[in-house]
């Protein structure tokens, strides 16, 4: 069992040297650094309570159950940051690349990476066209966590689960 453990380690660490380091671009750096955004508090809790506010059904009643699968979802996430508090990847691994101020509490699981698939899942079940618009942001949501050096993919595969897992537990006791 400690074997396995130490290889997934590494494969994680691998994964997250390989979009960290090697796939780091100039070009892709203001990108990545404002698209993670998209899953910050700020942007999650004012664009879902606008949609619920603001538009008629279905899309109101759809702004409701992200904006329930948001709030849901972090309770998990703040349990397994104080079970588990792994260190963010760029306190901890030589030559990561990070931006200024970067966030220094701990980085399993990723909060940002839960919070955009909270409130992108209902609309992509409820409305599956929309996967081909939502399913991308959250996933580069997702990526620029590691690019960023914030996050292991390991952490952002535990948000992207916790916040789908939220999301559809939302949606289905609505239905």
């Amino acid at each position: 069992m400690n074997s396995l453990l130490q290889k997934l380690t590494l494969l994680d660490q691998k994964i997250f040297k390989g979009i960290n380091g090697r796939l780091h671009r100039k070009s892709l750096n203001f990108g990545f650094y404002y698209i993670t955004h998209l899953g910050g508090a700020w942007f999650t809790i004012i664009t879902t309570v606008l949609v619920w506010y603001f538009t008629a059904n279905p899309w109101s009643r759809l702004g409701l159950q992200a904006l329930t699968a948001l709030s849901l979802s972090h309770i998990p996430v703040a349990i397994a940051k104080k079970i588990y508090p792994r260190i963010r990847p760029y306190l901890a691994l030589p030559d990561t690349k990070t931006f200024p101020n970067p966030l220094t509490d701990h980085s399993f699981p990723s909060g940002h990476t839960t919070a955009i698939f909270s409130i992108t899942m209902p609309f992509m079940v409820v409305m599956p066209s929309l996967i081909f618009v939502l399913g991308p942001i959250a996933l580069l949501v997702g990526i620029s966590r590691i690019y960023l050096g914030l996050h292991y993919p390991s952490d952002v595969l535990a948000g992207a689960v916790i916040g789908s897992s939220v999301a559809f537990g939302t949606v289905a006791l609505w239905t």
